[in-house]
């Protein structure tokens, strides 16, 4: 099958919503090549950074759930 590799931003204020990232992330985990995150305090919103390597497909699901997060 063919893969895209693929850049997901993802920036939140809550931290509430690092658990549901992570549990959705885990979900994908056989695709995520690397991950970082970046806390912005002065600003109080949290930046993390995912490449994938996956069917478009799978980097649609990906995206469209963390998507659905406030």
């Amino acid at each position: 099958m063919e893969t895209r590799v693929a850049l997901i931003g993802i920036i939140f204020e809550d931290k509430e919503n690092a658990e549901r990232i992570n549990r959705i992330l885990h979900q994908y985990e056989a695709h995520i090549v690397g991950r970082m995150g970046v806390p912005n305090i002065q600003q109080h919103i949290q930046v993390i950074s995912v490449v994938l390597d996956a069917p478009e497909d799978v980097i649609s699901s990906v995206s469209g759930k963390l998507g659905m997060l406030k």
